[in-house]
């Protein structure tokens, strides 16, 4: 260092805790959606369309995410594959900027109405651990086959993600991230709310915003400006 310098500490992060959604967000995929085209045309449309309406904040999610479950029935093996393909659909950017955001001494936690069991492979990918990782726990019986979910599961509901939140008592100021209605209801717990809108923009949640992030690129600008 050269005599007389004083060093200059890097940037205050603008956020000391990120939440992430998971589906269309961390990654391109809408797990149950995927889930329900193993079951032909006509099941696959039924269920995106209820997703949709939900993600659109025009149904509530408890009135069809059993439902959707219930129709589709995935078995063990169908959530192994779909945890690849979460693996596979990460967003361009996520993990460098996942990595320079916890380098930063920020707070990172995934909070999804996704099935836990396919989303703790890419999860665990991108360092996360099994504690920060929040979804919904989907049951089997010995032979592999569906046994149920987690009912009880406040992110089986359409405010179930604030509820997760608020248990977590993140370090304020709270950066909430996600591009569905249920994501968008945590804007009643979080200091800033920001509309994710690379693969699936929802003009009620963008308007709703405080903030539209296209890319994991913009995410890290806003956080470390």
């Amino acid at each position: 260092m050269t005599a007389g310098l004083v060093p200059v500490p890097p940037p205050r992060p603008a956020f000391a805790t990120v939440v992430l959604d998971v589906d269309s967000t961390l990654c391109d995929v809408e797990g149950i959606d995927w889930l329900a085209r193993r079951r032909g045309r006509r099941t696959a449309r039924e269920i995106a369309r209820l997703t949709d309406r939900a993600m659109a904040g025009e149904l509530a999610l408890e009135r069809v995410y059993g439902e959707r479950l219930a129709r589709i029935r995935p078995s063990a093996g169908e959530v192994a594959a779909l945890a690849m393909v979460y693996r596979s659909q990460l967003a361009p950017g996520a993990a460098a900027a996942i990595a320079a955001l916890r380098e930063a001494g920020v707070a990172l936690h995934l909070v999804s109405g996704g099935l836990r069991e396919a989303i703790l492979p890419v999860a665990a990918a991108l360092g996360f651990g099994p504690e920060s990782v929040h979804a919904v726990t989907v049951r089997f019986d010995g032979a592999g086959a569906y046994a149920g979910f987690d009912e009880a599961s406040p992110l089986a509901t359409q405010e179930g993600k604030p509820r997760v939140v608020r248990a977590l008592g993140c370090a304020a100021p709270v950066l909430a991230v996600g591009d569905g209605a249920t994501d968008l209801a945590m804007r009643s717990v979080a200091d800033t709310f920001a509309a994710f809108t690379l693969f699936a923009r929802r003009e009620p949640v963008v308007r709703a915003a405080d903030r539209e992030l296209r890319s994991f690129a913009e995410l890290l600008q806003l956080v470390l400006p």
